[in-house]
């Protein structure tokens, strides 16, 4: 993308850290193999950029929410196995057949939806069984998967099940009872069903070790460089967002700023205005909880963060860095993902896929 004369904002995705976190989790999930889940446009990040790089890296198995996720990387991912978490709803059936995308089955009717389509086209089709371990959300809950135990030969028949998958509830919590819960959940299901390849564990899941890892790990923070459990992370930043600053001020003691006046200066202070909002993605939340960095030095959000710009206490930092056009960091190298989901008072998935289309995305190689 040509640069513009002067850049309002950017979201810089590093595809080198991208492809480091691969391979880490590769190391930690060993001997399990490792999908890239690159749903939510890659978590933000671009999903054909993404789903590119880590089948360069030798990823072969992906999933996307969307059957229209699948469509849209299938071209850079052509002989990638692609899952789609929502399944074989009856008006998506004829896209997953074109593009070969192979669904997660979530109910008893969708796999009979699935397995008549593959009987009218003469053929066996590849899908995944979901099993509800303890979320209530997606997937068999415990009296569909009893009726497809016992009929299973009917049920799936002109299917090949390639997979057999559930969702932790609670991974980012090591201590919580229902991960050991879901586990016992999962292997009683799996027992019941005929042999198949098993998956369980998300980034947070292949955290809690070995025993959640099974066949197929499916990480996808932990990919972008988030860290579900917090505490030190093994996973390199991939993205950084940063706005320019579009004007500069002293103000004295007493003066307030922005919408409802909500901060008051109480010294003279310097202001750097930055042109980025909630129209961005930068959380209205932030506001006068958040920070920004400039080159390293922190900065509080003074008074709300409005839909195209947001206002710092830039008095503490260096004014031999304090210039209209310097970048200040939200995100990246200096603030994580999970110091500024805390600030908001969110998780790190919504700070990282929150970020607007407006912003464009530069790509690094490194």
């Amino acid at each position: 993308m040509e640069q513009p004369a002067f850049e309002a904002a950017r979201l810089t995705i590093r595809l080198g850290a991208l492809v480091k976190n691969y391979r880490t989790l590769r190391r930690m999930a060993a001997p399990a193999a490792v999908a890239g889940v690159v749903k939510a446009d890659g978590y933000g990040t671009g999903a054909e950029a993404a789903a590119k790089a880590l089948a360069a890296a030798g990823c072969d198995t992906f999933f996307v929410a969307r059957v229209e996720e699948g469509v849209r990387i299938r071209p850079v991912a052509p002989r990638a196995r692609i899952f789609v978490l929502d399944g074989a709803q009856v008006d998506s059936i004829p896209a997953l057949i074109t593009h070969n995308l192979t669904p997660v089955l979530n109910s008893l009717s969708e796999a009979a939806a699935w397995s008549a389509a593959a009987a009218l086209a003469r053929t066996s089709f590849d899908a995944a069984i979901h099993i509800d371990t303890g979320m209530s959300r997606l997937g068999l809950p415990v009296s569909e998967l009893a009726t497809l135990a016992t009929e299973a030969n009917t049920r799936l028949a002109h299917l090949r099940i390639v997979l057999v998958m559930s969702h932790l509830a609670c991974a980012d919590d090591p201590a919580s009872p229902m991960n050991r819960l879901q586990l016992g959940r999962f292997r009683e299901s799996l027992a019941m069903l005929p042999p198949a390849p098993a998956s369980f564990a998300s980034t947070g899941g292949v955290m809690l070790g070995k025993d959640y890892a099974f066949d197929l790990v499916r990480p996808g923070i932990g990919l972008y460089g988030g860290n579900p459990q917090g505490g030190d992370s093994p996973f390199a930043v991939v993205a950084r967002l940063t706005g320019s600053i579009v004007q500069l001020r002293h103000v004295e003691p007493g003066e307030t700023v922005g919408y409802g006046a909500s901060f008051a200066t109480r010294r003279r202070s310097t202001l750097a205005t930055v042109a980025l909002g909630y129209a961005d993605g930068l959380m209205r939340s932030l506001g006068n909880r958040g920070f920004g960095a400039i080159d390293g030095h922190p900065a509080a959000i003074a008074g709300r963060v409005s839909m195209d710009l947001t206002t710092l206490d830039v008095t503490d930092v260096p004014a031999a860095l304090l210039q209209v056009g310097t970048p200040v960091e939200f995100f990246g190298d200096t603030i994580s993902l999970e110091q500024i989901a805390e600030a908001a008072g969110t998780a790190n998935y919504e700070i990282l896929t929150g970020i607007a289309p407006r912003v464009p995305r530069y790509y690094e190689a490194a």
